[in-house]
């Protein structure tokens, strides 16, 4: 079954989330910051902004460490898809991907975090909003999948 469900095999999700794991648990244990993404793009817009949700003291004073989080994730990604990511691309075209950037993000502000603030650092606490919100997240997401395969619709 699990060949079915991952026919490239579990190893590299496996490493991912380990090191994900211990990403985040070396940032709180550093420095008591929570390692959620959600944050980032409202806190990058403080930078410009002048909408008052953008310009809170919070925002303003987290957005340098939460610009280089990110950008350490981005060079990750690169550094994977530089050393052993053949194949890893996706064919899925441009305009999907930013539509469902996009509704991921307001997802994940609307919910107060997203799968990294919530499924990784609120789980880990044992915050109860954070697996009612992976929950939410999780179902939302298998309800939308059965949605989408049933329209046909193709990646």
């Amino acid at each position: 079954m699990l060949d079915r469900l991952f026919p490239r095999g579990i190893e590299h999700y496996l490493a991912g989330g380990l090191l994900i794991g211990a990403a985040v648990a070396l940032l709180f244990a550093g420095t008591g910051l929570i390692g959620g993404m959600s944050t980032f793009f409202s806190a990058t817009w403080s930078w410009v902004a002048r909408a008052p949700g953008l310009r809170g003291e919070a925002l303003v004073a987290s957005r340098n460490w939460r610009l280089v989080y990110a950008l350490g994730l981005v060079a990750g990604g690169a550094l994977f898809v530089a050393s052993d990511g053949a194949g890893t691309w996706t064919e899925v075209p441009a305009w999907r991907l930013l539509a469902g950037g996009f509704l991921a993000g307001f997802g994940a502000r609307l919910g107060g975090g997203c799968t990294s603030g919530h499924g990784i650092c609120g789980l880990a606490s044992l915050q109860l909003p954070s697996l009612l919100a992976v929950v939410t997240f999780l179902a939302t997401a298998m309800a939308t999948a059965r949605l989408v395969a049933a329209s046909g619709a193709t990646p």
